[in-house]
């Protein structure tokens, strides 16, 4: 299926949230997500199905100094 991710259309076969998360090795990470304009409490990311079409913002946090 096709998603829009970050506004850009891409391939994926996650059927989840949590799924496209550990697919961008992001688990474990500072993040936060956006599923067609709800944010997701990352304690729901699995139960957040993903359809095709679907638009979903991924922000993570990168530390510097």
């Amino acid at each position: 299926m096709q998603i829009y991710l970050n506004g850009e259309l891409q391939n994926t076969a996650c059927s989840n949230l949590l799924e496209l998360i550990q697919e961008l090795a992001l688990e474990g990470k500072r993040f936060a997500v956006e599923h067609n304009e709800m944010i997701i409490a990352k304690s729901k990311l699995q139960q957040s199905i993903i359809n095709d079409k679907d638009q979903i913002e991924i922000i993570h946090a990168v530390g510097g100094g």
